[in-house]
Parts: C-alpha cells; sequence; structure tokens
C-alpha cells in the first residue's frame, strides 16, 4: 500500500442519463468506503442528490457541485489533493479527467493520476489510436476509418461498405452512433455523430452485424497479474447495445477453444492499453460461421457491465479497483465473500445470470422502437437461475413491465410468416415475438434464419413455449389439485411463477400457493459464493431456485425485510435505493438484522455488505412470501421502495404478512384518487372539481360535465405515468383506448385542468 498519498479526490458522474445511472453511486459509494478503511481522506465532487455517494458520511469532504472543468479545478486548488480516482465516475468523470490533464491542471498542483493514466485513458477512448494497439498485439478488429469530418466519413465507407456502424469518441451508451444500411442514414447519422463527440471525431466501421457478441470483465494490478472476473454473452447479435440486449452470464455458447481464445485476447488487450489497476469491460464479435474474432471496444474504467459482474460473481469489482489504485496486488487483497480466498482467485459460478433491459417506449410514442447501438434503455433487473430458463422467467417478472414470465399474448394476433418477419427486426418486445411465433409452431431454424439469435437460446425459449403448452392442454382436463408433485417441480424447474399457473388454471395466485405448498414444493435458497461451493461463504448474499438442498442460513435474532424499488425507470431512480439503504442502517443500528430484497445490479441497496442478508428477488407477492417464511421476519417494510413495493402491500397484507410503517389502509387513502379526494373534501380543502371513472363512456359524460381541457389520470402509479391533458372527446376515446390502467380495479381520474396555476410543494 503506498503511503506517500494522504489525500485522494474522486470525481462522480452526475445526473442520471440514459447510459449512465445508478451503477456509478455504486462504485463510487464502493470506492469511498474502501479507500477511507485504508486511512486516506476522500475528497468526492458530485452533483447527484439522490444518491448514496452524496451523502456527507460516504466522504470526508464532499463537494454538491457542478461537474465542469472550472468547478472541479477551483476545488483542486482548494483541496490540493495528492491523487485523482478517474475509472469510477463513468464517461462523465473520464473526460473531465482528460481535459484536466491536457489543460496542464493536474500537473500544475502535482496531482497523480491514479488507476488509469491519461495515456491509457486516451488510447482506449480514441478509436484510431485503439484501433492501432489492436494491430500491435496481432488482435483483429472491423475494417474501419476516423473521420473528422463528412468528406472523410464518405470516403471511408466506400472501403468497409454497407451495413456500416457509426461510433462517436468519448460518448457513453453509444451517443450519437448508429447503423446506417445506405447514403442517406449515413449522412444523418455521421452529422450528428460528429456533432456528439467532444472531441467532434467518429469511426466508420463494417457493420459485423449478426455475429456473436461477448464481453469479458477483467481485473490488472501493478505486478501485471491479471484475472478474468465474469465472461458475459448478449442474446442479441452484434447491433444491437450490449445495455439494450438481455445478457447471461457466464457465456454459454463458446466451446472451450473460442473461451480460451477470447480469455487471451482480453489479458492481451488489458496490458497493452495499460490500465493499470482496476476493472476494464472489453468487447468481442466473434463469427459464429468461421471463428473470427475482432475486438470491437473497451472500457478504461468500470462500467454497467461491471456491476453486473460484480453483482453475479459476488467480487466487489469497485471497491478492489480502488485498492489496487493506491498500491495493492490482487493477490494481497481478501475475497469478502469467502475470507479464506485472495482476490486473484478466478470468480467460478454454478449458476445462470440473466440481465434484462427496461425500456421506456410508453412514455415516448414518438421514440423509434428499433433498437441500434445508441442505447436507449433506462434501466434493468438480473436475476439468478439454476437454468437459463429460470434466470430468464425470474427476471421477466422482475421487470414490473406487466410481464408475469413468457406467455402467449393476444398483442400479436399475426399469422406466423408475419410473426417471423417481426422477430427479426430488435426491439425491446422481441423476445415476445419469438415466443409467440413458438407458440404458432415456428421452428428453431426459422427464428435463427430470421433474427441470427444463436440456436442454443432459442432451443431454450422453445423448451418453455413446449412447456406452456403441456400445462395448458393439462389445465384442460384437470383441475389445479390433480397436479403431481413430480410435475409441479417441473413447472417450477421452468422458472413459471404460481402467477402465470393462476392463469391457465384460471384460479386465485394464492390457491397455486396453497396447492403448491401441500405437495412439499417449496423454493429453497443458494448462496452467491464466488467459488462454486468450493470454500464456504461468509456473506450472506442469496438466490431462490427449486432443488433440494438449502444453504446454510444463520439467523442471530429479529429480523425485518425492507423491500426494493426494482429497475430503474424515469419517475423511479436511485433516489429509493438511497430510502432502502438508510432503512437497512437505521435498523442495524437498532440492533435488528437488516434484510434486503430487490433485482437491482447498479445499486448499494444490493451491495453483498449494505445488509445482514441480501435477496436478490423479484419483488412480487410468491418471490417476497418465500423470502419472508424462511426469515420468519418481524415484518416488512414497503414505504422505501417506490411504488414497486406499494404496489403489492395489500396482497402482502392479505396473505398475512406484518407491514410495518403507513399501514396498507393509510396507503390505499392517498394512493386511491377517489378515497383521497373525499378526505380532502371531509377538510374542507378546496380541490380541482374531478369525477371518477370506471368506464369510457363514464369518462365522457364526465368530461362533458367538467368542460374541457380535462386531466386525466389513473390510480396507483407513479412519475405521472399514464396521465394527460386531454381537450377534446375524440383525444379522450384515444387516450382510453391505449390507458394502461382503465379497468374496474383501478378507475380513471377526470379533473378541471387547473390552467395558469402556480404549483408548490410541502
Amino acid at each position: 500500500k503506498r503511503t506517500d498519498l494522504k489525500k485522494i479526490m474522486i470525481i462522480g458522474s452526475g445526473p442520471i442519463v440514459i447510459g449512465q445511472a445508478a451503477e456509478f453511486d455504486y462504485s463510487g459509494s464502493q470506492a469511498c468506503k474502501a479507500l477511507r478503511e485504508e486511512g486516506y481522506e476522500v475528497v468526492l465532487v458530485n452533483s447527484n442528490p439522490a444518491t448514496i455517494m452524496t451523502d456527507p458520511e460516504m466522504a470526508d469532504q464532499t463537494y454538491i457541485e457542478p461537474l465542469t472543468f472550472e468547478t472541479v479545478t477551483k476545488i483542486i486548488v482548494k483541496e490540493r489533493p495528492d491523487a485523482l480516482l478517474p475509472t469510477l465516475g463513468g464517461q462523465t468523470a473520464l473526460n473531465l479527467t482528460m481535459q484536466l490533464g491536457e489543460s496542464g491542471v493536474l500537473d500544475e498542483y502535482n496531482v497523480e493520476l491514479i488507476g488509469a493514466s491519461i495515456e491509457a485513458i486516451r488510447k482506449a477512448e480514441d478509436r484510431d489510436l485503439f484501433k492501432k494497439a489492436m494491430k500491435s498485439i496481432n488482435l483483429d478488429v472491423p475494417a474501419s476509418g476516423v473521420a473528422n469530418d463528412m468528406f472523410e466519413a464518405l470516403n471511408i465507407v466506400k472501403t468497409t461498405g454497407y451495413p456500416a456502424i457509426i461510433r462517436p469518441a468519448f460518448t457513453l451508451g453509444g451517443t450519437g452512433g448508429g447503423i446506417a444500411y445506405n447514403e442517406s442514414e449515413f449522412k444523418n447519422i455521421v452529422k450528428h455523430g460528429l456533432e456528439m463527440s467532444p472531441i467532434h471525431q467518429i469511426l466508420v466501421e463494417e457493420g459485423v452485424i449478426g455475429w456473436k457478441e461477448f464481453e469479458y470483465e477483467v481485473m490488472r494490478d501493478t505486478a501485471d497479474n491479471v484475472v478474468i472476473i465474469c465472461s458475459i454473452e448478449n442474446f442479441d447479435p452484434m447491433g444491437v447495445h450490449t445495455g439494450d440486449s438481455i445478457t447471461v452470464a457466464p457465456a454459454q455458447t463458446l466451446t472451450d477453444k473460442q473461451y480460451q481464445l477470447l480469455r487471451d485476447a482480453s489479458i492481451a488487450v488489458i496490458r497493452e492499453i495499460g490500465v493499470d489497476t482496476g476493472g476494464s469491460n472489453i468487447q468481442f464479435a466473434l463469427n459464429p460461421e468461421n471463428d473470427r474474432l475482432v475486438v470491437i471496444e473497451m472500457n478504461p474504467r468500470v462500467s454497467r457491465s461491471s456491476s453486473l459482474a460484480s453483482k453475479a460473481t459476488g467480487f466487489p469489482i469497485a471497491k478492489i479497483a480502488a485498492k489496487l489504485a493506491v498500491g495493492y496486488t490482487l493477490d494481497e487483497l481478501p475475497n469478502d465473500i469467502t475470507l479464506e480466498t485472495p482476490a486473484s482467485f478466478e470468480p467460478t459460478i454454478d449458476y445462470v445470470v440473466v440481465k434484462t433491459p427496461r425500456f421506456a417506449f410508453d412514455k415516448f410514442p414518438q421514440a423509434d422502437p428499433i433498437l441500434n447501438t445508441q442505447m436507449k434503455s433506462v434501466g434493468e433487473v438480473m436475476s439468478i437461475g439454476r437454468t437459463f430458463e429460470e434466470a430468464l422467467q425470474k427476471s421477466l417478472r422482475s421487470l414490473e413491465a406487466g410481464k408475469i414470465g413468457l406467455h402467449e399474448s393476444s398483442k400479436y394476433p399475426r399469422d406466423l410468416k408475419s410473426l417471423i418477419e417481426l422477430a427479426a427486426k430488435p426491439t425491446s418486445e422481441r423476445l415476445y415475438v419469438i415466443y409467440e411465433a413458438f407458440q404458432k409452431g415456428a421452428t428453431v431454424e426459422e427464428i435463427q434464419v430470421s433474427t441470427l439469435i444463436d440456436s442454443w437460446f432459442l432451443h431454450r425459449i422453445k423448451f418453455i413455449s413446449d412447456f406452456e403448452k403441456e400445462i395448458f392442454d393439462f389445465a384442460k382436463n384437470n383441475k389445479l389439485t390433480d397436479i403431481s408433485k413430480s410435475f409441479m417441480r417441473k413447472i417450477k424447474e421452468a422458472g413459471f411463477s404460481d402467477k402465470q399457473l393462476a392463469k391457465i388454471f384460471m384460479q386465485d395466485e394464492s390457491e397455486v400457493r396453497k396447492v403448491r405448498k401441500s405437495l412439499g414444493v417449496s423454493a429453497v435458497f443458494k448462496m452467491v459464493d464466488t467459488c462454486a461451493a468450493e470454500f464456504d461463504a461468509k456473506t450472506p448474499y442469496y438466490y431462490s431456485t427449486y432443488e433440494d438442498e438449502e444453504d446454510p442460513f444463520r439467523k442471530k435474532g429479529d429480523s425485518v425485510i425492507v423491500l426494493g424499488s426494482g429497475p430503474n425507470r424515469i419517475g423511479q431512480g436511485v433516489e429509493f435505493d438511497y430510502c432502502c439503504v438508510h432503512a437497512v442502517l437505521s435498523l442495524k443500528e437498532q440492533g435488528l438484522e437488516a434484510i434486503m430484497v430487490n433485482n437491482n445490479p447498479e445499486t448499494v441497496s444490493t451491495d453483498y455488505d449494505t445488509s445482514d442478508r441480501l435477496y436478490f428477488e423479484p419483488i412480487t407477492v410468491e418471490d417476497v412470501l418465500n423470502i419472508y417464511e424462511r426469515e420468519n421476519a418481524l415484518g416488512v417494510i414497503v414505504q422505501f421502495g417506490g411504488q414497486t413495493p406499494l404496489n403489492i402491500a395489500d396482497e402482502l397484507s392479505k396473505a398475512g404478512v406484518k407491514i410495518l410503517g403507513t399501514s396498507t389502509e393509510s396507503i390505499h387513502l392517498a394512493e386511491d384518487r377517489k378515497l383521497f379526494g373525499k378526505i380532502i373534501d371531509d377538510l374542507g380543502i378546496p380541490q380541482p372539481h374531478g369525477v371518477t371513472a370506471h368506464s369510457v363512456d363514464d369518462a365522457l359524460a364526465a368530461a362533458k360535465k367538467i368542460g374541457y381541457p380535462v386531466m386525466v389520470r389513473p390510480s396507483f402509479v407513479l412519475g405521472g405515468r399514464g396521465m394527460a391533458i386531454v381537450y377534446d372527446d375524440d383525444m379522450l376515446l384515444e387516450y382510453a383506448d391505449a390507458a394502461v390502467d382503465v379497468s374496474t380495479k383501478h378507475p380513471m381520474l377526470i379533473d378541471k385542468f387547473l390552467d395558469r396555476a402556480l404549483e408548490v410543494e410541502v
């Protein structure tokens, strides 16, 4: 460990944007903790008030200031840090560090860059330098050229041909990039890409569209030890940004020869680029026809993929990265999960992890839903299972996007030919389209030709589809109570939820649970231990599955469960994670065991050492009840996870769960617009005239009576989802047609729209 450094500065990532979200709060918080543990003074600069990272107790000095060159320079002048750690604040921190380095500020004030040098960052981020570096170590890259203007770009595309991929330098999440299939598309994307790149530079690259895509999460220390933390495979082939693709860890479809090829290449890349310490993410494309391997790009910093790799393996990448940056080597640091193995011991996992992105196209109906190299997802969920099928279905019900797993939908009432054509387009709905095509009799070969998705994944999806048909056939002639133990067990092993079964048998979910429990089919919990059970895990971090054996469970006292907020979305972001983490810390202070349930891999709440026990699970009634029974908890806290836990609070309460804090009755009074309206009336507080409508006819009559414009809103939503200002009958009919929650269960509220009123919150 270096003793010549006393004060270290960390730059955060600023506001949450698409492509740069809660994962940098997680990495920044871990780094602050790790460095202070080692006795260093930490100076933190970040402008996001919703993060744990900007809590006063996280760093010695916290500056909530704009992340601009001028502001950070002033802070450096005032604080005089010995070193700057730039690799934990996403692209924002990297770009700012480049400015500070190139302008001479760091040299002038003797600030040393640790983690990655200016040269290493430039070599990884400058498309031309990266290409030359890869050639120098005999690694292949797609045919490409670097352009600084339109004329250069048009010349390059003559050699690369179409489709061409445009990648701007120094941007995040593929911002400004895209895929062009012809010259007019090409000109549009190039113009935009040059504007978005801070150095007005783009890379024009041959489109290796349809190749298989892999990512390797790699760490290196100052003694040049390199470990591979995790291999990740994209479900979607090349052409879809990895943040928008379903991804699977470990990689599922590589032969051992291919796996070793990618592994050797990853080690060569991180050594050549020269990232001294910490996590890097390297992306590859592999041509399944001839095994040609090309390097796509590298992030010389922690990324969203590294927070996924951390949560998937239990290996704390950001924490170890921070310690490596101050001089430790991998063999000197313990693995925090086993405490017996060093950090140089590569994680091995005996389960399957699936990450599924969450999109917000419902908020932006005009947005282009076709996925490309520019990231569009606003959040993601991760799930863990013993098979791909189980993990995939768990992730779909974690998304809270109205899906309870893979099942038939009347949304795609098309013939098979149209479904297969539709599946060719990468969209957020593609998985469901493929499923529907299998339901209508498509073969794996037909879907493979259409989508270029590896047939291994397609076989797994077809298996779920065939199995669902088998359950439906059984349900036609039998009752729910006729299911045998072995059949029920198989259903659960394939990841089907109780809710899916309830739908098939047209029963209540609680009924399915009762039958399943009476058969003795219950979830068991396994540990995430980084070493495939080779050593004992000391950190209780669990996932559920359906097997015979349960991993050890040590309960020391009374426990309380805190429900997290699930995936980030517009209207429900990192602020609820902040609340949950504080709830957990307060419970611990009171001597209670704090249990965290969440499925968002980007967050501090899902860090292995935040709570006493972490359950990486969907936040649904079924999954929470499994944990509640296992824990025999004092109760569940629902009020810190945003809308997610509130939506299931009522059902949990009916199932006998003790809800701590605000009661479900009170939640109902605040969330149900009609009941809330009555309270306001009783209290004599003025409010806009409004009517509750249970049908479209009700709504039209109410609007006529109140007078347009009217404000239309569903109950039980967050961030104004489904709200609209409506000006006439036609608009109201259109709204009712598309409304998410128009049902007798959650009525619509129609209010007079207050025009030009001043809004105040207390």
